[in-house]
């Protein structure tokens, strides 16, 4: 026993390990840089490490709740939940890890798809939930997708995809595999009518959907860091029996080679991703309208400038 043991009371010491307690998740330690962030800090620089850049994993809803405008929101696809047609059972039943995994992150599936606004823009956005079965594609994920997508044609509004998952899912067997031919469908559909259809990957993002639809955009885009391709750079070293460059597979080294188009910090998403849209549709907020004296064409000022130069160059006698 320690001397501070025999001058302090049992009830005081209780006391003082009670006050001395920190609330949980009060505190995150980045998983690049060890650094340890206070957690609502953190949240307001959008679960970006101060220190380091890194890029936390963040839900899909959150995803959202950062990209979209606050009003406008319409969730899509609300109704398809998901089954377990196979009564499929490895050391655990695939109804119960479906349980689970919504109980644990309050989703009916691992893609959660709105209509709402991007600095006044409508658009139709489609997140990954990485938390649900890995952001798995099931028949729910390619049905939501393929709605969703259904929408942005409909509307002729863009559509971006937020991916985050390991791949196909495979306690749907063929029913998961046929999704990856659906969603390539609806894909083609809007590049046939030209309505843009924008991937940004998000880490990690690998099988099925890698090649089903995130690389599969009109402009593929990622954050940094991010993990992406078909098979892991385990499974491909094992193959091919040779070691694999430093940073394979990763965002900087995909868009260094030509396998993405844009990498965008997170901080800068809204802004960019909102004026690569504005390109693509020509796209002007409706807020800021023309006076009708205030136009002129084009043909007009060309005349104007041509009329000028003659009277330059011909002046009055």
């Amino acid at each position: 026993m320690s001397w501070l043991d025999k001058i302090v009371p049992s009830k005081a010491k209780s006391q003082l390990a009670s006050s001395s307690k920190v609330p949980e998740g009060l505190w995150k330690k980045c998983v690049k840089c060890s650094s340890v962030l206070y957690r609502p800090e953190l949240e307001k620089n959008l679960d970006v490490c101060p220190k380091c850049d890194h890029h936390f994993r963040i839900g899909a809803r959150r995803r959202l709740d950062i990209f979209l405008d606050e009003d406008n929101r319409e969730e899509l696809a609300t109704d398809v939940e998901p089954i377990d047609r196979l009564n499929f059972k490895d050391v655990k039943k695939y109804k119960d890890r479906l349980n689970d995994a919504q109980k644990k992150t309050g989703e009916k599936d691992a893609l959660v798809a709105m209509r709402g606004e991007l600095n006044g823009m409508p658009v139709v956005v489609a997140a990954f939930e990485f938390s649900f079965h890995g952001g798995s594609m099931g028949y729910v994920v390619g049905e939501k997708f393929t709605r969703a997508a259904q929408v942005a044609l409909e509307e002729n509004i863009p559509f971006i995809c937020f991916a985050a998952t390991g791949g196909a899912r495979m306690q749907e067997a063929l029913i998961s595999l046929m999704q990856m031919a659906k969603t390539s469908a609806v894909i083609e559909r809007l590049k046939q009518q030209g309505t843009p259809y924008i991937s940004f990957m998000t880490d990690p993002v690998y099988g099925g959907v890698s090649a089903s639809l995130a690389l599969l955009g009109d402009i593929n885009t990622a954050e940094p860091g991010v993990r992406a391709g078909f098979a892991g750079p385990n499974i491909i070293e094992q193959t091919i029996r040779q070691k694999l460059p430093k940073g394979f597979q990763l965002s900087e080294f995909l868009l260094e080679h030509g396998a993405i188009d844009m990498i965008i910090h997170r901080k800068e998403l809204r802004e960019k991703m909102s004026s690569l849209l504005t390109k693509f549709t020509y796209y002007s907020n409706p807020q800021v309208v023309a006076e009708p004296d205030e136009i002129i064409l084009a043909e007009e000022v060309n005349d104007q400038e041509v009329d000028k130069d003659i009277d330059q160059k011909n002046p009055a006698a």
